[in-house]
């Protein structure tokens, strides 16, 4: 029977439970184990794919085709699992099904209420999920972290808590283990902490039914001994299952500190698992990891020109993908953030010296990323970035949107096309260079782009195809609903602009060099939502 490890949050909201629900599922993989993962995310919508980058952060795609939170995407780089839609559970998709089924009939004669009703089918949803094979075999799952967004005693979590408090008796003492992530605050000149919060915290927990087994605690550094034994004794807790979270120099240190201090033993003890690696220190290799980025020297200063730089989260993934490959290549990565509205030529709203400073990251740094976005703001600024970066041999990776803008530039500045744009920024414009893909829904925006893995096929010989180990077809995750238009694609190529990948039918331009620059790519797809 597959095992239960629920993951809480307590305090505030952003406390780092996905980081401790992929470190937890990290640690009983490395021990053998296969291991699942399911976000509860306690919203209206249906998916993550309407919701804004600056409230939510990223809008991680899955290969089929699901928008789900951004926790989804440290889950598939924790795990190295491959995750589906149904993984992600909102409030929009329980609702959605349960009116479904009773427009049906389903409950024909009932009075259809959030108990049992809608609990049932949240646990219906979970045992379901829970089973299904994430690794690419036809093995269920061993185990399956479950995470609760949101706070505890928040309105709109209380029938997933109340499923999840019905669950646990449904499975069993030896199948259901809670943690608790809490934050420890310090306050005052001596930096006291307090201990005040996460007694609050568990006390609504346990009002509401659930118990922890384990109360991980975030603060900024290793907890006192007396706040730990504060904690344990208000909390009903041993004090060696409170856990101590604290910042650290980067994420890689969290399963090593959570492993560190019993985690593996209590979810062994409680949970009946039979661990299946025989290696003395499971953990050896993720060691060697986390110790080897902070003795990284060498630098690579990468800039990011995005319209969401305000929320860093809003592009997790790129930023995920580059210290992959930097850590590949023993180079530590410096990211420059720069907002694309500073590099308008007409922005008068900001003061000189942001303007001034955002042109001199740019000059400064070693590479550009233009990554994905939506909407017309600070475009012109992506138009600027990309052009400095073709004509200054600067090189470029633009990705989804950054790839339409590469398109739109070049138009402009090489072919002569004056007011050359995309129909989604510029619908009347003579030169519609990017343009709307004709099976994309005009009066639905969610789940209606173009979506999940899709295949790209090489028709030449080009840098990315080298960078993918020379083969012929690949493939990646797609989000967008606007395309190059294929009426323009002879001309862009008499002039070097050349569309080097292409999807199945020849149709559809995926991934766009210039041969004669260092490194200009623009890709349709978005590369960084596969890397490991």
């Amino acid at each position: 029977m597959v095992k239960y490890i629920l993951v809480t949050g307590g305090v505030i909201s952003g406390v780092g439970k996905g980081v401790i629900a992929s470190s937890t599922g990290l640690l009983l993989k490395t021990n053998g184990l296969s291991v699942s993962a399911i976000k509860i995310d306690p919203y209206l919508n249906i998916d993550a794919g309407t919701l804004s980058p600056l409230d939510h952060g990223e809008v991680f795609v899955l290969d089929d085709g699901g928008e789900v939170d951004l926790d989804l995407g440290n889950y598939e780089r924790f795990l190295d699992v491959t995750l589906k839609r149904v993984n992600n559970i909102t409030t929009g998709k329980i609702y959605k099904d349960v009116i479904e089924r009773e427009r049906k009939g389903d409950y024909l004669g009932k009075t259809v209420q959030v108990v049992p009703h809608v609990t049932d089918r949240i646990q219906e949803w979970i045992t379901e999920v829970s089973k299904e094979p994430v690794d690419g075999t036809s093995n269920e799952p061993d185990v399956c972290i479950i995470e609760l967004g949101g706070t505890i005693g928040d309105i709109e979590s209380a029938p997933f808590v109340e499923a999840i408090r019905q669950f646990q008796f449904a499975v069993g003492p030896t199948n259901f283990f809670l943690i608790h992530v809490s934050l420890v605050p310090v306050v005052g000149s001596v930096g006291e902490q307090k201990s005040k919060p996460t007694q609050a915290s568990v006390r609504d927990l346990r009002s509401l039914g659930l118990s922890p087994d384990i109360i991980a605690c975030r603060s900024t550094r290793p907890l006192d001994d007396d706040v730990r034994k504060k904690i344990a004794m208000f909390c009903q807790v041993s004090p060696n299952h409170v856990l101590t979270v604290h910042d650290a120099e980067s994420l890689y240190h969290v399963p090593l500190m959570l492993a560190d201090q019993g985690l593996v033993e209590y979810l062994t003890k409680k949970l009946e698992l039979k661990l299946k690696s025989e290696a003395e220190d499971p953990l050896v290799d993720w060691r060697r990891l986390a110790t080897r980025e902070t003795q990284l020297t060498r630098e690579v200063n990468i800039a990011l020109v995005g319209k969401y730089t305000y929320l860093q989260d809003s592009y997790i993934s790129v930023v995920k993908a580059l210290q992959h490959a930097a850590s590949n290549f023993g180079i530590k990565l410096v990211m420059s953030w720069i907002e694309a509205s500073l590099l308008e030529e007409d922005n008068k709203t900001e003061d000189e010296e942001k303007l001034k400073a955002a042109h001199e990251t740019l000059r400064s740094v070693d590479g550009i990323i233009i990554p994905g976005g939506f909407g017309a703001r600070a475009t012109d600024g992506m138009i600027v970035a990309c052009k400095y970066a073709r004509l200054e041999k600067k090189p470029l990776l633009g990705i989804c949107l950054g790839m339409q803008i590469s398109v739109i530039e070049f138009a402009r500045t090489e072919l002569g096309m004056e007011g050359a744009h995309s129909t989604e920024l510029d619908p009347d414009t003579k030169h519609p260079v990017v343009i709307y893909m004709p099976e994309v829904s005009k009066t639905h925006m969610g789940g209606t782009m173009r979506l999940g893995s899709r295949a790209t096929k090489f028709v030449r010989e080009c840098a990315s195809k080298k960078l993918y180990g020379g083969k012929d077809l690949i493939y990646e995750r797609h989000r967008h609903r606007y395309e190059i238009n294929p009426e323009y694609i002879e001309l862009f190529e008499q002039k070097g602009f050349l569309f080097v990948g292409r999807d199945e039918n020849n149709e559809r331009m995926e991934i766009v060099e210039i041969p004669d620059h260092p490194y200009f790519v623009g890709t349709q797809f978005h590369p960084e939502y596969k890397s490991r």
